[in-house]
């Protein structure tokens, strides 16, 4: 196998998610100030966010931390998308006319640990960025760009600190990547056996929307304790941080309402819908692209 042939299923998902991302930024904006909000018991109403953003940052306030979206993209799309291909390929046994759900399945799910792991930084750094006006002044981290935020993370924590929320970030991918990917393609399947044309709009278009209703509902309450862990600081007073690890956070989310998990599921699913949806289609393009030219 050449080089192109090894680097294109991660090429191909990386523009994905890049051109996914772009178009759906000031949502994820909105859905990470949500929960933020939640876990402190202030309004989460959509209007009030978005007004309040607006008030406070203008119309750039909708686009912070857009140089992380794009290496969170690069980083953890283009990992996820490109594993599951090569893993599904691997997967894939001799006269198998589909792999079975379980195949894909487990496919999904190890592409998006190993993926988030790779990804976090950059995760990281978005989520931060993200939420820096959140804060008072004082307590503000100010990152420039997410080279700058990397930087700073290693100068201030140590190169582990780039990791911080990594197993809550990668139990979120893998509950993305199953919903997205594996149902996807089992849609994929279902499609076609009702008669509908193989690679077609209605195919393409409802596999994706299915695995973009999958991914967020399988997301989310990971999704929701890897924003608490990625934001959280020390306690001025006593310099412990506010939750001990993954299992701690959702523990006490779960003894103080188990709906917490799902705070801004519509708007979640607003962003997160689309943004599978779309980086799928856009997948599909782009492998259409690719053949087209003979790439």
């Amino acid at each position: 196998m050449g080089v192109w042939e090894s680097c294109k299923p991660f090429v191909t998902g990386s523009l994905s998610g890049s051109i996914a991302g772009t178009i759906v930024q000031p949502i994820d904006i909105v859905k990470v100030r949500i929960q933020l909000a939640a876990a402190e018991g202030g309004n989460t109403s959509v209007a009030h966010v978005a007004q309040t953003l607006l008030r406070q940052d203008g119309p750039a306030g909708f686009f912070q931390g857009i140089t992380a979206m794009y290496a969170r993209q690069v980083l953890y799309t283009g990992s996820r998308l490109g594993l599951y291909d090569q893993f599904t390929a691997m997967a894939s046994s001799p006269g198998e006319a589909a792999l079975p759900f379980w195949k894909t399945s487990l496919c999904a799910l190890s592409a998006g640990g190993i993926a988030a792991v790779i990804g976090n930084p950059a995760d990281l750094s978005l989520v931060r960025m993200q939420a820096d006006n959140l804060l008072p002044e004082a307590q503000r981290r100010n990152y420039k760009h997410v080279l700058d935020a990397f930087a700073t993370i290693v100068k201030q924590e140590g190169a582990a600190g780039l990791l911080q929320g990594a197993p809550a970030t990668a139990l979120r991918a893998m509950g993305l990547n199953f919903g997205m990917l594996a149902f996807n393609s089992k849609a994929k399947e279902q499609l076609a056996a009702m008669g509908f044309e193989k690679g077609g709009n209605v195919q393409v278009f409802g596999a994706a929307f299915a695995g973009g209703f999958f991914g967020s509902v399988f997301s989310l309450p990971f999704d929701f304790v890897k924003t608490q862990l990625q934001k959280m600081k020390p306690d001025p007073s006593t310099g412990e941080m506010p939750f001990k690890g993954p299992l701690d956070c959702a523990l006490k989310t779960l003894r103080a309402s188990p709906l917490r998990f799902y705070s801004g599921f519509p708007v979640y699913f607003a962003r997160t819908g689309p943004i599978s949806t779309i980086t799928l289609i856009v997948q599909d393009r782009i492998k259409k692209l690719w053949a087209a030219l003979d790439l």
